[in-house]
């Protein structure tokens, strides 16, 4: 009897269990945690960058806790925003607030609260310049990208690409309490790197975007005039990755990697003009991610190591 009532139990409370762990995930996704990864990547190494040396262990959980916490709601909110065009996307369409696990109200409540948290933490225990910068992203990626241009502008990620480029001034101000000339162009890279890096995976979507009304590049203009715009985005993006190295006083290792890895970039997006097929951008998207990555370990590494 007590065996069957114990299974009987744990058969009852089955489903309770997997309907909180199914709402716990739904609310993780409205974050979009690899976006955040991303972000991270960046901001580590620059914090490296602007203090040339290993930075305090704890000012770097902090400012990554705050960063991940205004980047998670950003991107809930842009969840909220989006939902109607989200359940028109193949990629997009098994969102939480598409599928319903979370409501809209739900979302923004969590949204909000992640970004005074994000505020409050980063005023208190880093510095007023990061709080604000944080939250000044999450405005400028909903209010100017979610709301207005991405549905209004083919220049869409071009100009709200600028909201993922503002961790770096996150971390760099965390450890300066300032900005300057070095931040700025780290600022310039991420803003550089995005537009290629988003097309590329326009590409594979075109005809979702067209789809649900969305005039990102590749699915209102011909293809080679998106080729064309990646290889100048890429090239430019090359070279102020170099000349970052003197800028942010980065040693002749960070430059010479800097310029292979940039060398890959602009070859594998010239490649794109005698086959622009969507397996082909994919590579490519795949391999921006790839080298940013590389790129700010490099620079991370460099800073370090030269000034142990």
């Amino acid at each position: 009897m007590d065996a069957t009532a114990g299974i009987g139990g744990a058969e009852a409370t089955s489903p309770i269990s997997r309907s909180v762990f199914a709402r716990v995930k739904a609310f993780v996704a409205l974050t979009k945690p690899r976006i955040i990864e991303l972000l991270l990547v960046t901001t580590i190494p620059t914090m490296f960058v602007a203090a040339h040396r290993l930075p305090s262990a704890s000012l770097v959980v902090l400012t990554l806790t705050g960063g991940a916490l205004a980047a998670g709601g950003a991107n809930a909110l842009n969840m909220v925003y989006d939902r109607d065009i989200d359940a028109i996307m193949e990629r997009t369409k098994h969102r939480p607030l598409v599928t319903g696990v979370v409501t809209p109200a739900e979302a923004i409540v969590f949204a909000l609260s992640l970004e005074i948290a994000s505020f409050l933490l980063l005023w208190r225990t880093v510095n007023l310049l990061s709080a604000v910068l944080a939250v000044s992203a999450t405005a400028f990626y909903v209010g100017v990208y979610t709301m207005w241009l991405k549905r209004t502008s083919s220049q869409n990620i071009v100009i709200g690409g600028a909201a993922g480029a503002v961790p770096v001034l996150v971390g760099w101000s965390a450890v300066t309490g300032h900005l300057g000339l070095a931040p700025l162009v780290l600022f310039g890279i991420i803003f550089l790197w995005t537009p290629p890096h988003f097309w590329a995976l326009a590409v594979r979507y075109r005809e979702d975007y067209a789809n649900a009304k969305v005039p990102m590049l590749p699915a209102i203009t011909d293809i080679g005039s998106v080729v064309r715009q990646i290889i100048l985005y890429t090239l430019a993006l090359w070279a102020l990755s170099i000349v970052l190295g003197p800028v942010a006083h980065l040693g002749l290792a960070y430059v010479v990697i800097a310029t292979v890895l940039g060398g890959i970039f602009f070859g594998r997006a010239w490649s794109l003009r005698r086959d622009a097929s969507p397996k082909r951008a994919m590579q490519l998207f795949g391999y921006s991610i790839s080298y940013l990555t590389l790129l700010f370990l490099a620079m991370g590494v460099d800073a370090v190591v030269r000034h142990p």
